[in-house]
């Protein structure tokens, strides 16, 4: 669970190295965020020759989460840290980055980022 000023792991090679989540979009009563729901977020780690830099305005997708969650089968599925992939828009869902570390969950790939999903080592 994602909320508010939860800071999250960036699992790209953008430049950012750590986020926090300023909004949870889909509605104005929407507290949190799990796996594949896009977030608003500021950078506030960041390397010296990333293309992004400290305190820009980001929008990003939550791709691991440590709050286990259960699939229609039956499974739960959790994570070792809470990590998101940045994009280049809310409407545009291409990420910035051309690498992805780390796993991603299968609900990033039926959320509509198939590109994540072809760039991460391993979908679980």
């Amino acid at each position: 669970m994602i909320q508010l000023r939860s800071v999250l792991n960036v699992a790209d090679n953008s430049g950012a190295r750590q986020i926090r989540v300023i909004q949870v979009h889909g509605g104005s009563w929407r507290r949190f965020g799990g796996v594949g729901d896009v977030v608003a977020a500021s950078v506030i780690k960041a390397d010296a020759n990333g293309t992004l830099k400290k305190g820009e305005k980001i929008k990003a997708v939550i791709v691991r989460t440590k709050k286990e969650f259960v699939r229609p089968t039956g499974e739960h599925v959790r994570f070792d840290d809470n990590a998101a992939v940045i994009l280049q828009a809310r409407n545009n869902p291409e990420p910035v980055g051309t690498r992805v570390f780390g796993p991603v969950a299968r609900e990033v790939k039926n959320a509509g980022f198939t590109k994540i999903s072809n760039l991460a080592p391993e979908v679980l």
